[in-house]
């Protein structure tokens, strides 16, 4: 089986691309070939009987993955995005790589012939916004309230109109915010939900821009990487039809994390936190919905964290 990864490079690709050469297979098939591309080439140590093929390629570019999809990758992750913060500051580049780059992926299917592909994109919590119901589901009307979100919302209806046609196997998750992400701090404007747990509990200082009555939905990095590798198992009539998922995340408040913090590591690491109110941040943030009804998502076998506390043990365990 060929799988095709782009962002490969990113937090997400790395540890989805670790994941499948790790298991050898996807859906029952072995992998032979992992082709992993993003605009630096990314890197991994190779694995006997799979071919690695890693590439630095603009795929916005027509045209840049046709050697790529002529070989028919049985699966593609697309994992490539601008972050929302660095979305919002800069339209073009959020354009030119969220959305143009799925147009131009779908097209390389489509003109490949690749109809059976099962293509999963990454989207987020960040399609939603605006005045919304207490509690969502996957298909309350989509009202994004940032650049990104609508990047991304419209990249949700292209790959549906796609699949609907026949032209791809398209399967869109929207993911939770990430906790806890390994690493600095990036663009993203919920990177502080990792930096106000992973900073202190590294003996290092954080800022906490936000209210701490700001509620977030929440997802550990394993359970994204099980999400994506499950992705690829479902039956596209399973999908229909409409193909977008909210994964199953939990509803979690920053004061209740900053409490866990406090359990974990003493007041000392609650300490090292400074709040210093962001309100750019806040108001992307903030307009992100914390409760969601995930019964479509979990009848497809989609998994979720059990609490928050077992998101920072997953962390603690992982950092040794």
């Amino acid at each position: 089986m060929h799988v095709l990864i782009t962002g490969a490079a990113g937090f997400l690709g790395q540890r989805l691309s670790a994941a499948l050469l790790e298991q050898g297979s996807l859906n029952g098939r072995p992998l032979t070939r992992l082709t992993l591309v993003d605009q630096v080439a990314p890197t991994l140590e190779e694995r006997e009987g799979v071919t690695l093929d890693c590439r630095a390629l603009d795929i916005a570019r027509p045209g840049a993955l046709d050697d790529v999809l002529a070989d028919a990758p049985a699966v593609i992750y697309h994992l490539a995005a601008v972050v929302s913060s660095a979305a919002e500051a800069d339209l073009d580049l959020g354009l030119h790589v969220n959305f143009d780059a799925t147009r131009a992926l779908l097209e390389g299917c489509r003109q490949a012939g690749l109809s059976s592909t099962r293509l999963i994109m990454a989207s987020s919590v960040a399609v939603y916004g605006g005045e919304l119901p207490a509690v969502l589901d996957d298909m309350t009307a989509l009202t994004p309230q940032s650049s990104y979100g609508a990047q991304k919302a419209m990249c949700e209806l292209l790959i549906n109109d796609y699949s609907r046609r026949g032209l791809v196997d398209g399967c869109v998750l929207r993911l939770p915010t990430i906790v806890i992400r390994p690493g600095r701090p990036n663009a993203a404007a919920s990177s502080f939900a990792s930096s106000i747990l992973r900073e202190p509990l590294n003996g290092e200082a954080a800022i906490c821009p936000v209210p701490t009555d700001l509620e977030l939905f929440v997802m550990s990095p394993r359970r994204v990487i099980d999400a994506l590798l499950h992705g690829a198992t479902l039956p596209g009539e399973a999908l229909a039809p409409y193909r977008a998922f909210m994964l199953p995340g939990i509803t979690v408040s920053v004061a209740a994390m900053l409490e866990v913090l406090r359990e974990r590591g003493g007041e000392a690491a609650l300490a090292r936190v400074r709040h210093e109110p962001d309100p750019r941040i806040e108001a992307i943030v903030a307009s992100w919905p914390a409760r969601f009804n995930n019964r479509r998502a979990e009848a497809l076998g989609f998994r979720g964290d059990t609490d928050f506390h077992e998101i920072v043990q997953a962390f603690l365990d992982e950092r040794g």
